[in-house]
């Protein structure tokens, strides 16, 4: 798939129900990525709104060097940080406010699927930002190293390294929490 870039273009000859689309596909992945930063899920939408809205407002803006997944991110990431910068607080989110997909799994999948995305987000925010960022945008939004690097604005070598260093992290730290349950588990 090409991230929403050929139904920009079908949407720049005219055809309206192509931007639909674009916002259908990629404003969830990108309000969610907004959350990991503004820490609210209300603001991060407002956001997203705005990054849409700017892609239509300015149309030659995106010029399909890299996708538009890639580019709404990029531009989301920045006005995000402007956000901050301009209201100068943090306030953290629980991993259960952020918004999620339900399935049609039974109560009891449902509840394991819930137990191990509260694990993964409360890991996740041990890691340190940029760890986190590039972990999230990999495996969570499949962006390729070479868009994670655009988006974050580092070397593809500095994507390799971060995401290396954040799994081994990431697995230290679930380790940890896993294994008090494990031993109640043997008793």
């Amino acid at each position: 798939m090409d991230n929403g870039a050929s139904s920009y273009r079908r949407y720049l000859d005219g055809e309206e129900e192509a931007f639909d689309e674009i916002v259908i596909t990629l404003y969830d992945p990108l309000v969610l990525f907004l959350c990991r930063y503004v820490k609210d899920p209300h603001t991060a939408e407002d956001i997203a709104m705005d990054v849409f809205s700017d892609l239509v407002a300015h149309k030659h803006r995106y010029n399909f060097r890299v996708s538009l997944k890639t580019y709404l991110f990029m531009v989301g990431k920045s006005r995000a940080l402007n956000y901050l910068k301009k209201h100068k607080r943090m306030v953290p989110i629980a991993p259960e406010e952020l918004p999620t997909e339900s399935g049609e799994a039974s109560p009891e999948e449902q509840l394991l699927v819930n137990e191990r995305k509260k694990a993964l987000h409360a890991a996740m925010a041990e890691l340190p930002r940029d760890m986190a960022e590039a972990v999230y945008l990999m495996y969570f939004e499949d962006l390729s190293y070479e868009d994670i690097a655009r988006v974050m604005k580092i070397s593809k070598k500095q994507v390799d390294n971060l995401l290396y260093r954040g799994k081994k992290q990431l697995r230290t730290i679930l380790e940890r929490t896993e294994q008090p349950s494990d031993k109640t588990g043997k008793e």
